[in-house]
């Protein structure tokens, strides 16, 4: 995983980004609305209580009116009461809304993972992505239940304690302002440490997801070779220097929020010594005075909110500008019209045709050069070749899981190109050599979520590739739990369940990429006693390493350095003596000298 991406915190503020993060809040803006009035509202029965206090001292008590302290008594719990109400009311439209916004986020970054092509992800690791969809919606979460809307109240608050501290006396504002230089002071330094603070401990959280991906991952390779040792030591440094990042934020807190305390005591004190002075000498009344000195203990509570909603945007920032990069990532396989199908049928398929096809991963590293072929309805046809010399690759174009750079691949004479996507992977069924399965149970990775698949379906396509064997022996048989990646099962019966699961799906064209390259070879067998029965009538394309395994193709293309250099059956290329000969015999001599040993 690249470091360097999650160590870009960019700008404290972007008007471009905050722009799209708000189209997120369009959908909620009701909610959006009642939670600013509740948080204004709140913010304006917090004006009160002191201005009540002023009242009691300096109106009712002198006057012994014991009438109107019990009004302002009563005045006063409802204005708590009310200013409960409303803060309870905004916390949870609030944080109902960020977890809505979460879930729509999320949504739409899995969608688009879903369409991104293939290259894709051979760039991106996936704990790269996981932190996309996990940690930095997180982040974001943040910035909307605590950041974008409430930051109106702590602006609210401060605009409204200053008119009524300058209402009451502004000479006395005057006095209790004089420290905010020092607010300022303290509070840029806070923010500049804290920002290269958090960079830190994004730049080591972002090592130690990729450590634990990577080694996790490889912990057979790990324990095999004895690493356990080397890479605890590894490990431990990685998480003691973020363990010492967030330490070190934690210093910054420490100081910031005790040093906002200590001058809001130094303005407390100043208005005391101050305007005390100014009440012994009959200037300011007692009411005023103690009425200011609430007014400056709340006043100095948004500054530190708003410090604190300033890491939080700041974060936000840096989460939205790497989300934004991966949703603008463009699609390249892009789908086509579909106006134009190659059968309007399952099973009228058309002449599947490569037609002098180049193609590269790298550029200038070509994988395939100017490659043609076609492979007629239910004709059965082999791709044989030493490794790197571009079976995959074919496979993979044909699928457009990429897409030529020269040339053109059409089935019944139509670019694929100009086929809908959905319809043109439908005609495939896939075995590949690394089967993947999912967590869930042995006939949920047969059907794979489709409902037109029954039991009775699955049933049959596990009796053909002869997997019933083993599944009717598990506990609960086709209900039997699958561990993540298929971990409980053996390789051989993975890739039996794969076989099954390209039959239930009944595709028009079975495509085999080295599917009996890793079983045993009484398994092989059976495959290959169910392939008689599935390839019947069926096109089929296979990948092998096995030439026992394709001797009864059709047709068998031989590919060499990623051109097609020999093309006929078993007996036409041994005949040929070419390169499909040398590699049957080095395949047979390896036989002999396993069966002599």
């Amino acid at each position: 995983m690249s470091i360097h991406e999650e160590d870009v915190l960019g700008k404290a503020y972007d008007a471009r980004l905050m722009r799209r993060l708000i189209t997120y809040l369009r959908p909620y803006k009701l909610q959006v609305v009642f939670a600013t009035a509740a948080i204004i509202g709140h913010s304006a029965l917090e004006l009160v209580p002191p201005y009540l206090v002023k009242l009691v001292i300096d109106r009712y008590i002198p006057a012994r009116d014991i009438n109107g302290l019990s009004i302002v008594a009563g005045v006063y719990l409802a204005t708590l009461a009310g200013s409960f109400a409303l803060d309870y009311a905004q916390t949870w439209v609030l944080q109902f809304t960020g977890q809505r916004i979460m879930f729509d986020m999320r949504m739409q970054i899995y969608e688009h993972l879903q369409r991104l092509d293939l290259q894709f992800y051979d760039r991106n690791p996936v704990g790269r992505l996981m932190t996309r969809v996990t940690t930095d919606v997180d982040v974001l979460n943040d910035l909307f239940t605590s950041g974008v809307v409430s930051v109106f109240g702590d602006l609210f608050t401060l605009v409204g304690i200053m008119a009524m501290m300058i209402w009451l006396d502004w000479r006395l504002a005057i006095v209790a302002f004089s420290v905010l230089p020092l607010i300022w002071i303290v509070t840029q330094w806070f923010r500049r440490n804290v920002r290269e603070s958090y960079r830190t401990v994004r730049t080591w959280i972002a090592r130690i997801n990729a450590y634990l991906q990577e080694r996790i991952t490889g912990m057979a390779t790990v324990q095999l070779f004895r690493r356990e040792a080397r890479d605890f030591e590894e490990f431990d440094r990685i998480d003691r220097t973020y363990r010492d990042a967030n330490v070190q934020s934690i210093f910054y807190y420490a100081v910031f929020y005790p040093a906002i305390e200590l001058i809001s005591a130094l303005a407390a004190a100043l208005i005391i010594w101050v305007g005390g002075g100014w009440v012994l000498g009959g200037i300011l009344t007692l009411g005023s005075l103690v009425a200011s000195l609430q007014y400056s203990s709340r006043f100095f509570r948004p500054i530190s909110d708003m410090s604190e909603k300033f890491n939080i945007l700041q974060g936000a920032m840096a989460s939205s500008e790497r989300i934004f990069q991966l949703l603008d990532t463009k699609v390249e396989i892009v789908p086509g019209s579909g106006i134009r199908e190659p059968g309007s049928k399952k099973r009228q398929l058309g002449r599947i045709a490569f037609e002098n096809v180049t193609f590269s991963y790298v550029p200038g590293e070509p994988v395939l050069r100017n490659v043609s072929f076609t492979v007629d309805p239910g004709q059965r046809v082999a791709l044989v070749g030493a490794t790197g010399s571009g079976k995959t690759t074919i496979v993979s174009l044909l699928l457009r899981f990429y897409d030529v750079q020269e040339g053109r691949i059409s089935i019944g004479g139509v670019d694929i190109r100009d086929m809908d996507l959905h319809r043109l992977r439908s005609l495939f069924g896939l075995v590949l050599q690394d089967v993947h399965l999912f967590s869930g149970t042995i006939g949920g990775n047969v059907r794979l979520g489709n409902d037109a698949i029954d039991d009775r379906a699955v049933r049959r396509a596990v009796e053909a590739v002869h997997a019933s064997e083993f599944i009717d022996r598990l506990p609960a048989g086709l209900d039997t739990p699958v561990a993540e990646r298929g971990a409980t099962l053996s390789v051989g019966q993975k890739q039996l369940l794969s076989f099954a699961r390209a039959l239930a799906f009944d595709p028009p064209v079975l495509v085999l990429d080295e599917a009996t390259s890793s079983v045993d070879t009484e398994t092989e067998l059976l495959i290959r006693d169910a392939l008689k029965v599935v390839m019947r009538g069926r096109t089929t394309i296979a990948i092998a390493h096995r030439l026992s395994t394709i001797q009864d193709m059709d047709r068998i293309l031989v590919l060499h350095k990623g051109e097609l250099r020999e093309s006929g059956t078993h007996q036409e290329l041994l005949a040929h003596r070419g390169i499909y000969h040398r590699l049957y015999q080095l395949q047979f001599k390896d036989r002999e000298l396993v069966g002599r040993t």
